[in-house]
């Protein structure tokens, strides 16, 4: 049973509020970026954090790994969750619950309490699914792709712009209201989570769950499925390949995206000497590509997609994802800031591209199981970032551990040609993609028709 009254379009409607699934789409990016902001909030603070509590190089090595641990389960249940009570609700009771973590790490005064808060903060990063699956069920499949690329890297942009914030508000608490710094970087982060509060009950006041109502009106209308049947659904998308497939492809680009909004400030601070506010810049760069790179790699599957099906959004995921290995292999290896930041640039393209191509590939495995789908395969993410901790916790140095990880990216990359469809589901596809491309162009038509009878009106 398909959700109906999907939006062909997104661009061309993009400020129209009045309608559900662009208010859908803006809340959900925004929430998600709030989520990332929050989440590695403390990243660019991590060099005043150590010093107060003289954490060691595996203590640090340990919150690392810590911070993207507990968003691995989180994902897999929120994307049940989903299916069964709305991506409404379930992102409500996950930005309030989630503040209260992102608010208490204020109050850790060693490096087992620091880890203990650091461990539930990752809690938040479940939101990515949320924001994957409303805007799946809002937007038709020939913008499904765009949409949701869009949603997603507009909210990865907060990892980026806390890189940049965080340490203008730290420095605002310890210089302009004279705090010390040990309560200066508490300070900061009390108000990240308070912002994800006050986010949580306005998500729940401005968004719907569906473009004709919340789930629990439809499924009383006889509209949608009941939960019974989405309890069975999840388990059907347990067993299929290609979800696992997409989990290790998803490890391999999040994962790194990730691991390195966690190590960025602290690598430029270490390799190449830079000041906390330097390092934080520099850091920032890389997350400030998600403005269009993840749009770019969803925008590119929708036109793989129409030009050669369900098969030309794979391939397309293979080039990307081949390409951030190698880009991340070159970083690796840069020793001059003035190479080593635009190789960084480089990487962080491709990494969010191939994010992008992921999840436009990932809404056509399964559309009866969107949310399980969603779920696993974004807890592939954070699967890929905690095995990737480990390498930086040891007596491996950074940039070794860097090589050893673009390496292994290139070899995943090759999952994707394990990512096949049978006949009738890429039929399937290519019907609604022409059906969807036909309703836009209609309601284009519809609107130019509308526009020609007002000109004389507005020329009298």
């Amino acid at each position: 049973m398909e959700i109906q009254n999907k939006t062909t379009s997104l661009w061309s409607n993009f400020f129209k509020l009045n309608m559900p699934q662009i208010r859908a789409f803006h809340m959900s990016w925004f929430a998600f970026f709030l989520c990332f902001f929050a989440w590695f909030g403390i990243a660019p603070l991590m060099a005043v954090v150590r010093d107060e509590l003289s954490l060691t190089k595996e203590q640090v090595g340990w919150s690392i790994i810590a911070s993207v641990a507990m968003t691995a389960l989180a994902r897999l249940a929120i994307g049940w969750l989903c299916g069964q009570f709305g991506p409404r609700l379930t992102y409500t009771w996950l930005l309030i619950v989630g503040s209260l973590p992102v608010m208490g790490i204020g109050f850790a005064h060693d490096f087992q309490t620091f880890l203990i808060f650091r461990l539930l903060i990752g809690v938040i990063g479940a939101s990515f699914v949320i924001t994957q699956y409303h805007t799946s069920i809002m937007f038709a499949s020939n913008v499904v792709g765009t949409a949701n690329a869009t949603s997603a890297g507009w909210g990865n942009l907060g990892g980026g712009v806390t890189q940049l914030v965080m340490p203008m508000v730290f420095g605002l608490f310890v210089t302009a209201l004279g705090l010390s710094e040990a309560v200066g970087w508490r300070a900061s982060m009390v108000v990240a989570g308070m912002v994800c509060f006050f986010t949580g009950i306005a998500y729940y006041r401005l968004t719907q769950d569906a473009p004709d109502g919340n789930f629990k009106e439809l499924r009383a209308a006889g509209k949608m499925p009941s939960t019974k049947k989405t309890n069975g659904d999840f388990w059907v998308a347990c067993r299929d390949y290609r979800v696992w497939a997409l989990f290790v492809i998803y490890g391999a680009c999040f994962g790194m995206e990730l691991t390195i909004n966690n190590i960025a400030a602290l690598y430029f601070i270490d390799y190449f000497g830079l000041g906390l506010a330097a390092a934080g810049m520099m850091a920032a760069s890389f997350g400030l590509m998600n403005l269009f790179a993840r749009t770019l790699g969803g925008l590119s599957g929708d036109r793989f997609g129409a030009k050669w099906g369900l098969r030309g959004r794979v391939t397309w995921l293979f080039l990307v994802l081949f390409c951030e290995g190698i880009a991340l292999m070159l970083f690796s290896q840069m020793t001059a800031l003035a190479i080593a930041l635009p190789s960084l640039i480089a990487f962080s393209l491709f990494v969010q591209m191939s994010e992008g191509a992921t999840f436009s590939v990932v809404p056509f495995v399964n559309k009866k199981a969107l949310g399980a789908v969603a779920g696993i395969v974004g807890a592939g993410g954070n699967a890929g970032a905690v095995a990737a901790g480990f390498l930086f916790k040891g007596e491996m140095e950074w940039p070794t551990a860097l090589l050893v990880l673009g390496g292994l990216v290139t070899l995943c990359s090759f999952l994707a040609f394990t990512i096949r469809f049978d006949t009738e589901t890429e039929t399937e596809a290519q019907v609604e993609f022409e059906e969807a491309t036909q309703r836009k162009k209609l309601h284009s038509d519809v609107l130019t028709e509308q526009i020609v009878e007002l000109e004389p009106v507005s020329n009298a």
